[in-house]
């Protein structure tokens, strides 16, 4: 018979140590601004390689939104966090971060980078006007799947918010931002 009382102590348990965890991993991970903008611009890079059509992209862009360096964990319990900029006509305008957490099986850690288009004005000024932002919620993100070629997936352009996940690999597909939260830093 399953003992509820256990299996609730272990998870409040593993929900401390990963609160913990998380909270932790914000002081550590604290990037100034401009080790972001280093940062971006690498991730920028890598992305115009990558993809064919990314520059015209993100020229074509609102705003982007950029996260170099987003790092997942879990242990049954998982996060993740990272720090990214928004950048409108190619500057910087503010910084965020992005967390997100999960439950269930996993095991291990991870990096990506997430690149955010903001094809549309009006859902760039909801981002810019929330203190907290969350995938799902205030807004649907689709993310576009890239060939082997460079070449994206042309029906999906339209929307108004699109993303690209890249691994240490190259671009990655069949990811979900769903629940993912983004929230506005003071750097300077």
């Amino acid at each position: 018979m399953i003992n509820l009382k256990k299996i609730t102590g272990v998870l409040g348990i593993m929900a401390i140590c990963l609160t913990f965890t998380c909270g932790m991993a914000k002081g550590v991970w604290a990037a100034s601004a401009r080790e972001i903008d280093t940062s971006v611009d690498v991730t920028l890079d890598r992305f115009y390689k990558e993809v064919s059509s990314g520059r015209k992209l993100v020229q074509d862009a609102k705003g982007v939104l950029v996260f170099p360096s987003v790092y997942k964990a879990g242990f049954g319990v998982g996060g993740e966090y990272g720090e990214g900029a928004l950048r409108i006509g190619g500057k910087t305008i503010e910084y965020y971060n992005t967390a997100a957490a999960s439950l269930g099986f996993q095991i291990g850690a991870q990096k990506k980078s997430i690149i955010l288009l903001f094809m549309q004005d009006e859902v760039l000024n909801h981002l810019r006007q929330s203190s907290d932002w969350k995938v799902g919620a205030d807004a649907s993100v689709t993310l576009v799947n890239v060939g082997a070629d460079g070449s994206v997936d042309t029906q999906k352009l339209n929307e108004p918010i699109i993303a690209f996940v890249i691994g240490q690999r190259g671009l990655m597909y069949n990811l979900s931002l769903e629940g993912t939260k983004f929230s506005k830093l003071n750097k300077t």
